[in-house]
């Protein structure tokens, strides 16, 4: 079999989702593809015309268990009231398929979700293009639905089989952190690495001052950047839950201010949130003063995904970026 693992053309992974759509009766049509980073995306057309999406999954990144518990709560969050994706199953009655290898590419798995209709929100690296007022209500919004899902969260009661990873004390800062080992992945300079090695300890130690004063904790959706947030007129819609797992909530509310940093409304767009969180779930003080210390924690884990990513278009340059904003922020998380 040829190391092919997910880097085919266009028409190779065309075919591929036309392979996947079998099992929903529906290889009678081109699907569309709309991105390809962790796992290849399409929009499809279900048999009544309604538009959905097929994702053909990163060959080895999540297991069948890992996959079905992520839709399983995906459609615990649509049942709850919360705007994201659900699946569909197929025609046998399935959440997720696996496809066999081929000559081109390794086993995977594939499923089809629901489509959502709002616009995306922006695109790291690139400025938000939105007026004031509209930021204040978007990131309102997303607050919102951000303690909605914590909510709904916990009142679920997961089954027996559910298995999701844990951006906990292990999952960031252990011997083997879930993104990869920040302070010593290939691409880093000598001094960046030993000052991140440096910084290591200091984290664990810090991280678990926080938990001990109450941290919320549970399922957390992991990955709120621009990208994965779609605005409509009076709400939001969230979307990719691929690296959702067990968590602290203020990982979420991190994430989703980290890559705003830059933005002249950075105090408009991080109030805005805070209290649109606040008026669905409760947030006090003391736990908003762990914030830099998980804007920081968020940074490094993007240290260790490029790890992974050494030949990527880019990766250099994108490392020195990732960097240089963790060691800006542990610079000022030190002068707290």
């Amino acid at each position: 079999m040829a190391e092919h693992d997910f880097a085919a053309p266009a028409d190779d992974l065309c075919a591929r989702a036309k392979e996947a759509l079998v099992h929903w009766g529906l290889a009678d049509q081109t699907p569309e593809l709309l991105k390809f980073r962790e796992n290849a995306v399409f929009r499809i057309r279900m048999a009544d015309g309604t538009p959905a999406v097929l994702r053909l999954h990163r060959p080895g990144y999540h297991d069948d268990r890992a996959l079905a518990s992520e839709l399983q709560w995906m459609a615990a969050l649509k049942a709850g009231g919360l705007r994201v994706p659900a699946p569909i199953p197929t025609i046998d009655g399935r959440n997720l398929v696996t496809l066999a290898a081929t000559p081109y590419f390794f086993s995977q798995q594939a499923d089809i979700v629901s489509w959502m209709d709002g616009e995306e929100l922006g695109r790291s690296g690139t400025p938000l293009h939105h007026a004031r007022l509209r930021l204040e209500a978007i990131f309102g919004h997303l607050g919102e639905a951000m303690a909605e899902l914590h909510n709904i969260s916990d009142r679920w009661t997961p089954p027996p089989s559910f298995v999701r990873p844990a951006w906990d004390f292990d999952g960031l800062l252990g011997e083997s952190p879930l993104w990869g080992r920040f302070w010593d992945c290939p691409g880093l300079a000598p001094e960046a690495a030993s000052r991140l090695a440096t910084l290591r300890p200091l984290l664990i130690d810090s991280l678990r001052s926080a938990a001990i004063s109450g941290l919320d904790y549970g399922l957390i959706h992991a990955d709120l950047v621009r990208e994965n947030v779609l605005v409509g007129p009076d709400h939001v819609e969230l979307i990719d839950f691929d690296d959702a797992g067990y968590g602290w909530r203020m990982f979420d509310i991190a994430t989703a201010l980290l890559r705003n940093r830059r933005e002249p409304d950075f105090g408009l767009i991080s109030a805005s949130l805070i209290e649109g969180y606040r008026r669905r779930r409760p947030l006090s003080d003391a736990a908003l003063e762990a914030l830099p210390l998980f804007l920081l924690l968020r940074s490094l884990t993007y240290i260790g995904w490029a790890s992974s990513r050494v030949t990527a278009s880019e990766a250099k340059e994108r490392l020195a970026r990732y960097v240089a904003e963790s060691l800006e922020l542990a610079e000022g998380l030190s002068q707290r």
